[in-house]
């Protein structure tokens, strides 16, 4: 059998520890009021950081939290009328959720990118046989020069985006990341940056119950 990875909310164990350990210091900070002071604070950060973590894993499962995300206006992505708005990560980049060939993957917005990559498991779990072309494309990474493949992606969807017959570069180089570049970008009306989002604009949008 294949092992099980269970959700932090799956798992009772970790939160129990964590509980335990509040507790302890709590009554150990009774003797202490400067303790007892920091020890509260430092509680309420931990129960909002695990708040925040657990409505972030559930929001992909539970479709009324995504509803509320979407009311409260917290979702890292959502669909504004016809265009999709991505809000920048902290590491400082736009991360779409996106679904290759059907298969759902979290992808760097990356306009300085000439082409979309993908890795090789994610090509490989959306079907795709990447060949060696004609003509070696090669390209420049942050590792040096490499060696790529190609392929082409059927159906490439984001919210109300979807591109068909898309062409990628395929490498291991890649490790795991994933990319949009300007080949997927150049096929929107329009995108662009306010602030700290990203909008995109199709020119054909989809609905968002249509299968890919």
């Amino acid at each position: 059998m294949e092992p099980r990875c269970l959700p932090i909310w799956a798992s009772p164990l970790p939160l129990l520890a964590i509980v335990f350990a509040i507790v302890l210091a709590g009554i150990i900070a009774r003797r202490v009021p400067l303790l007892r002071v920091a020890i509260s604070l430092f509680t309420w950060l931990l129960l909002g950081g695990l708040l925040f973590v657990l409505v972030q894993q559930r929001q992909e499962f539970d479709p009324y939290i995504q509803r509320a995300m979407q009311v409260l206006n917290l979702q890292d992505q959502s669909v504004v009328g016809d265009t999709v708005r991505i809000r920048m990560a902290p590491d400082g980049h736009f991360w779409a959720r996106v679904t290759v060939n059907g298969v759902s993957r979290r992808m760097l917005v990356d306009s300085g990118a000439t082409l979309t990559a993908l890795s090789t498991e994610t090509a490989r779990a959306a079907g795709l046989q990447p060949s060696v072309p004609a003509f070696p494309v090669v390209l420049n990474t942050a590792n040096g020069m490499i060696r790529a493949q190609t392929a082409r992606v059927d159906s490439l969807r984001i919210g109300t985006i979807r591109a068909d017959k898309v062409p990628v570069v395929v490498s291991p180089a890649f490790g795991e990341t994933d990319v949009l570049g300007m080949n997927f970008l150049s096929r929107l009306k329009s995108w662009r940056v306010e602030g700290s989002t990203l909008i995109l604009e199709p020119h054909h949008p989809q609905s968002l119950t249509e299968r890919s």
